[in-house]
């Protein structure tokens, strides 16, 4: 299935039905005065959250969803049906913006979270309703109200607890395959990856968290250069960055420094996330190697620099542990903040 995690819409609401202008007219009752029917609600448009979807490619193909206009009233008193709803079903993760793409109106980050979106309009009063000791025969009725429309942006997030990020072929494709059942295209030349992955990281009963693969970044990835810049969002909601460092290019601590300044420059927290730096490609490095670049990343990063392999699986699995400690630590940081916040009503 092709990977589509941006989408832009036309949402529309129903309109209410109209009222009805009737009279009662049966034999052997005279005067039977008005008996119009009111007209029925116009659908609403929702958005919901569900289990199976991963990517937004449906609304590649299906770009307006309409709510149906509600049921006219009618004679006997009788009140027109509401519309049927339009519901917009999309991956966890999404979030709905403003056409501008400058407001979130809804974040979906629950499985069966369901937000309004548009609300459809009131069905009209039907002629019943006007009757008066002075007009007893009203002949008019309301009609339905308008339903509302709009243009909006769906913006998939996937929703990983650590990510992959670094140079292209760097090894990140590698690494996910190697910590997970996730099967990433890999090649000896950069930009393999077109789009996110994400892999399930199983490291005993209770010890399992998803990690997300984007594309390289590159040098000016933040203004719009290359894949990455685009598919940085995927990582926002992560816990914790994996930067994997090529061991064997030319200089891996300016690669480190290009990384966090794409980082930094992109926003969206970011650059104050945890992150590991890993040497990785180790099993291509000797020893003395090894020690000289860690030793230079350590300086720059002001942090310990672990060395693996996604290849040999070298140090593979250290690093997923102090991947999921720090994920851990970040949860519970934030259910203290939750649990300290004062309570209104």
């Amino acid at each position: 299935m092709k990977f589509l995690d941006q989408a832009k819409i036309y949402i529309r609401s129903g309109n209410g039905g109209a009222g009805s202008v009737s009279f009662r007219r049966e034999k052997y009752v005279a005067r039977g005065g008005p008996d119009g029917g009111d007209g029925g609600k116009g659908g609403d448009v929702w958005i919901e959250a569900v289990e199976g979807l991963n990517t937004l490619i449906d609304y590649r193909y299906h770009q307006h969803f309409k709510a149906k206009t509600g049921t006219h009233g009618m004679g006997r008193g009788r009140s027109g049906a509401a519309g049927e709803d339009a519901v917009l079903r999309v991956p966890v993760g999404t979030q709905v913006l403003d056409e501008s793409r400058e407001e979130i109106l809804a974040d979906m980050t629950k499985i069966g979270q369901r937000e309004l979106l548009l609300q459809g309009g009131n069905g009209g009063w039907g002629n019943i309703h006007f009757k008066s000791a002075i007009n007893q025969a009203p002949r008019r009725a309301n009609p339905g109200e308008d339903g509302e429309d709009r243009w909006i942006w769906l913006r998939l997030k996937l929703i990983a607890d650590a990510g992959l990020v670094g140079l292209p072929n760097a090894g990140k494709s590698t690494w996910l395959s190697a910590v997970s059942a996730a099967n990433p295209k890999t090649a000896a030349y950069p930009f393999t990856t077109l789009h996110p992955h994400l892999g399930v990281v199983d490291l005993g009963p209770g010890a399992r968290f998803v990690l997300a693969d984007i594309p390289g970044l590159i040098e000016g990835a933040s203004e719009g250069a290359g894949l990455g810049a685009r598919f940085l969002g995927h990582v926002e909601r992560a816990g914790v960055l994996i930067h994997l460092v090529d061991g064997t290019a030319e200089d891996p601590v300016g690669d480190y420094h290009k990384i966090r300044k794409e980082l930094e420059t992109y926003g969206g927290g970011l650059a104050q996330k945890a992150e590991l730096v890993v040497l990785s490609k180790a099993d291509a490095l000797d020893e003395k190697r090894q020690a000289e670049i860690s030793a230079a990343l350590a300086a720059a990063s002001g942090q310990e620099v672990h060395i693996a392999s996604g290849v040999s699986g070298q140090g593979v699995k250290p690093v997923m542990h102090a991947a999921l400690a720090l994920i851990n630590a970040g949860k519970q940081t934030k259910k203290k903040a939750l649990d300290t916040e004062p309570w209104a009503p």
